[in-house]
């Protein structure tokens, strides 16, 4: 099971009701979290959840409504009495950025590992989560984030006696471990069946459409992605200060062949988005106009 929680839904400013745009997953006690505008611990708060359990931290980019949280956060962080590392993903330039707001929290006790992107796209496995960072297209350097929680395939007894595997090491090997007895290496698939789909989460805002977008969104059990402007006559705004409009990721959302669309990343001036969703679900049915702190437990499909 894999817990998404949408912190905030807000671009450029937050306003009474709507927080800054932030994602919080959970899976198997790890959690990550994408962006942290100012007011997001606020927003965790509110949901229940908690920070101490944050292992990574991942950013778009840095303007300040996707990164100014971060100083109060990590204060928080060390007040829970975490001691663990926290590794950082983003753009370049993570560490300036980074370094500069941590003058305003200092003397943290736990280390801060910084991974700063080099390429289109960039590949992390964490704690069970397969995170998948692609390029975007924005005025500053900006990446989406695609998260993928693998399934291994099911046990095969049959497979495993086949292939003289001792019974003592069906347990670890189901865990996903080598082992090794007598000399003999034994390996996961040496028990296991075919892999079988796993959970997929895609997030991109700050961006213009683009063809990679919608690539790596493909078959996403869950497409988050902002909704800068409503309105069709604000689409040369998006174009010229590299945002999206809601058609726009609803027709992304389509191509891509998604679970369900969450749009986020209002501009101010989009006062009520959910009064124009039903004109997006005409180019996609399963789009919803998200508020702040909009959850969802997405759940390994049956067999």
């Amino acid at each position: 099971m894999l817990d998404v929680c949408l912190l905030g839904t807000g671009g450029m400013m937050p306003l009474p009701g709507r927080a800054l745009t932030s994602l919080m997953t959970r899976f198997n006690g790890s959690s990550l979290l994408i962006d942290c505008g100012e007011g997001t611990q606020v927003t965790v708060r509110e949901k229940g959840w908690s920070m101490h359990d944050v292992d990574a931290m991942l950013f778009t980019h840095y303007h300040g409504d996707h990164i100014s949280g971060l100083p109060g956060i990590l204060l928080s962080m060390a007040n829970s009495d975490r001691t663990e590392p926290v590794k950082l993903y983003g753009p370049p330039g993570l560490r300036r950025v980074v370094n500069a707001l941590c003058i305003i929290a200092p003397g943290l006790p736990f280390e801060l590992e910084f991974n700063e992107f080099n390429d289109v796209e960039e590949y992390i496995s964490l704690n069970g989560y397969e995170i998948t960072a692609f390029k975007v297209n924005h005025n500053v350097t900006c990446y989406g984030y695609t998260i993928y929680i693998p399934r291994a395939g099911k046990f095969d007894p049959e497979k495993a006696k086949n292939n003289n595997v001792p019974m003592k090491a069906w347990n670890r090997l189901q865990k996903g471990d080598n082992v090794e007895m007598d000399g003999v290496i034994y390996t996961p698939d040496m028990i296991l069946g075919p892999k079988r789909k796993g959970l997929k989460v895609t997030y991109t805002t700050d961006t213009r459409p683009t063809e990679g977008i919608v690539e790596h969104a493909k078959g996403s059990d869950l497409f988050i992605c902002e909704g800068m402007y409503a309105d069709p006559e604000k689409r040369a705004d998006a174009i010229k200060k590299k945002h999206m409009t809601m058609q726009e990721a609803a027709e992304m959302a389509a191509r891509a062949d998604v679970g369900e669309l969450w749009y986020t990343h209002y501009s101010p001036s989009l006062v009520n988005p959910a009064r124009n969703i039903k004109e997006m679900k005409e180019i996609f049915p399963r789009a919803v106009a998200a508020k702040d702190r909009r959850t969802v437990e997405l759940m390994f499909e049956e067999d």
